[in-house]
C-alpha cells in the first residue's frame, strides 16, 4: 500500500474520465480565536495498492490534535480488486468533505491514516491565532 497523495482542500470532485479535480489546497488556517471552526474542509486521499492486496480492507482517517490526542475519527472500509492486466494497481479514493471541523487550540493537527497495523500521517494542518 502506498498514498499517492493525501491534501487538505475546499472542494474535490471525480470525474467521468478518472480524474480527481481538487480545489484550494491548503495547509494552513488562521483563527482570531478559539476554539475556532472552519466551515467545510474537503480531505483527498488515494491509496495505491500492491499485488497481492485485496479483498475487504478495514481503515480509518483520524485527525490528531497538536497534542497527538484523538480529535476525530472517520472509519470505513474498501473494496480492493485484483490488478487487470490493461490497468494500473487498483486504487481507493476518498473524498472526505468535512462540515463545521472545530479546532479547539492553535497547533499543528495531523490527519493520520490506520490501515491495520500500519499509520501514516498523510496531511498536516497548522492552524494559527491572527
Amino acid at each position: 500500500m502506498r498514498v499517492l497523495y493525501a491534501v487538505l482542500c475546499e472542494h474535490a470532485d471525480e470525474r467521468h474520465d478518472g480524474r480527481i479535480d481538487i480545489e484550494g489546497i491548503f495547509h494552513q488556517l488562521y483563527a482570531p480565536g478559539f476554539p475556532a471552526q472552519q466551515e467545510q474542509v474537503t480531505l483527498a486521499v488515494v491509496i495505491e495498492w500492491d499485488a497481492g492486496e485485496k479483498g475487504q480492507v478495514h481503515f480509518s482517517i483520524d485527525m490528531l490534535d497538536p497534542s497527538r490526542s484523538p480529535a476525530l475519527s472517520i472509519g470505513g472500509h474498501t473494496e480492493v480488486s485484483e490488478q487487470q492486466l490493461d490497468q494500473g494497481p487498483p486504487q481507493t479514493r476518498v473524498l472526505m468533505p468535512i462540515d463545521r471541523l472545530i479546532f479547539p487550540v492553535e497547533g499543528t493537527y495531523l490527519f493520520e491514516l490506520v490501515v491495520g497495523e500500519h499509520r501514516q500521517v498523510i496531511a498536516p494542518l497548522h492552524v494559527i491565532r491572527n
